[in-house]
């Protein structure tokens, strides 16, 4: 069987990547003999729907399995659609991860642990509820509902987290400078049109998914 792992790095001692949209890479294992490929996660740069490419791409690999840190519902929703089951909250090496999986001491959920577009604001791992740019988007997104959780809770949340710009890929140096804050006016606008983005993602996929069940 093959299972996928967010990573930090490119081989099975690598440790786990806490955010599975954004994560710097997925290592996709055979089970049975430990083979694995090395995927670049092409998007750890996008201002929106990580971790739904990221699912899809996940999907596509041929993977029924991800084990990661965090995952928004997004990333949830995809991943379950495409009939992988997600594995949250783990953290050590890709190998230790494999290995618990497959001595079924790990998991499966259909639950999110994190707020949409966690992860967006820092490359370093944070805890779900810590950050200043995700505090604010769990409380109104989960709360809320879909049509909410994904303008209200992306609004505070990314509000709040993006002031010290984000990366355009790989980990960011301590000598990197910041981008400033954006105006107010631009800042809602550019949150406003990735929140519609998000919500077209969403209509194709469930667009999609009726599809399938009809046939």
């Amino acid at each position: 069987m093959k299972v996928a792992v967010s990573s930090s790095g490119g081989d099975l001692d690598s440790q786990i990547d806490p955010r599975f949209g954004r994560c710097a890479y997925f290592i996709i294992v055979e089970t049975d003999d430990m083979s694995f490929e090395v995927f670049n996660n092409e998007n750890i740069a996008l201002g929106g729907g990580a971790g739904i490419q990221s699912g899809q791409f996940v999907a596509s690999k041929g993977a029924k399995i991800i084990i990661t840190g965090n995952a928004g519902p997004n990333a949830v929703r995809t991943l379950s659609a495409a009939g992988v089951e997600v594995i949250v909250g783990q953290a050590g090496t890709v190998r230790q991860a494999i290995e618990n999986y497959k001595n079924g001491k790990l998991e499966n959920t259909t639950e999110a642990n994190v707020a949409d577009h966690y992860g967006m604001g820092s490359q370093s791992a944070q805890s779900p509820m810590g950050g200043m740019g995700m505090g604010g988007g769990m409380g109104m997104g989960r709360g809320g509902g879909m049509g909410r959780g994904r303008g209200m809770g992306m609004g505070r949340g990314r509000g709040m987290g993006m002031g010290a710009g984000m990366p355009a890929s790989g980990p960011v140096s301590p000598s990197q400078p910041k981008s400033a804050p954006l105006p107010k006016g631009e800042e809602l606008k550019r949150l406003k049109d990735q929140a519609n983005d998000l919500l077209k993602q969403m209509e194709n996929i469930e667009s999609s998914i009726k599809d399938l069940e009809k046939k």
